[in-house]
């Protein structure tokens, strides 16, 4: 009883599986970029588009070096904890 359990259960993933990839394929492209005539921006044809990434960039990397940093700091105390004992 339970194989035929397990069975029909492997049965229904694979087709709920395949039925979910075919609909996934069918979705219609996203328009081209450009005006209302159709006609493509050629001065930025960048996949991004116009977002500026710089300033949340040296955030990250700021934020990154301080937890890094911290990080360093507490290992650097603990060894010093150990030392002591």
């Amino acid at each position: 009883m339970k194989n035929i359990f397990n069975n029909l259960i492997r049965s229904v993933l694979l087709v709920a599986a395949l039925t979910i990839s075919h609909h996934s394929i069918a979705q219609v492209p996203p328009p081209p970029p450009g005006g209302s005539n159709g006609s493509t921006n050629s001065g930025n044809n960048s996949n991004g588009g116009g977002a500026p990434i710089g300033g949340g960039l040296f955030i990250l990397l700021g934020l990154g070096a301080a937890y890094g940093g911290r990080k360093i700091y507490q290992l650097y105390k603990e060894g010093e904890e150990t030392l002591e004992e």
